[in-house]
């Protein structure tokens, strides 16, 4: 299986109803700081294996980076690691914010 890709709006739906989801933001560490999506983590070089020691490959993991291109990537990435179910984002946190300013 590979990855699929994820509206805003499920995103949201899955936040409130699977506690086990994790979800990875893989934008520079000043665009994280400025603002992301809560339960959002950090994925880039230093954080990565920590990351993927602590999550279970049974966890629902959603991809996020800026307008949802290079998270296509990562989620393909991430499956290949063996993840059971991986999502990318469609539009990244562009398309969050964006609604969430709507």
């Amino acid at each position: 299986m590979s990855f699929e890709h994820l509206s805003v709006d499920t995103l949201k739906t899955l936040m409130i109803q699977n506690p086990d989801l994790t979800i990875f933001d893989t934008r520079d560490p000043a665009s994280y700081a400025n603002g992301h999506i809560d339960q959002a983590q950090p994925l880039n070089n230093d954080t990565m294996q920590q990351l993927l020691d602590n999550t279970p490959m049974t966890n629902t993991v959603v991809v996020c980076c800026y307008h949802g291109i290079s998270s296509q990537s990562v989620a393909s990435w991430l499956d290949d690691q063996g993840f059971d179910t991986v999502y990318s984002l469609t539009g990244g946190y562009s398309a969050w914010a964006a609604q969430a300013q709507a």
